[in-house]
């Protein structure tokens, strides 16, 4: 599965910076992480999100988004967004920003 080329160079220009940050392509896509702990990533047509368990029913509700289920099962505190509602950078700094914080939150890997 091949992801965006050009929403990846948007994510890493968002992050770019952030304390801790690195990328890793999987997933069949491409993958940034604070202090090894995966925060969004750019797969396909969508960007995936580590929302966290509080807030994913809200991440839910919102336009574009639902839930990542890479195999089939979905993942809880985790949702996926099309890409075609990120296109305002203002929207996709939110969304970048929720996964950000989140994963910033746990201890380090």
């Amino acid at each position: 599965m091949a992801y965006d080329d050009l929403a990846a160079a948007r994510v890493r220009a968002v992050v770019s910076g952030t304390p801790g940050i690195s990328e890793k392509r999987m997933f069949g896509g491409l993958s940034f992480f604070i202090n090894s702990n995966l925060a969004v990533g750019v797969m396909a047509d969508h960007l995936i999100v580590r929302v966290g368990p509080e807030k994913h029913a809200w991440a839910l509700s919102q336009e574009g988004s639902r839930r990542f289920s890479p195999s089939g099962s979905p993942m809880k505190g985790w949702v996926a967004v099309e890409l075609s509602y990120l296109q305002q950078d203002a929207a996709l700094q939110n969304w970048v920003a929720l996964g950000v914080d989140f994963a910033a939150s746990l201890p380090p890997k």
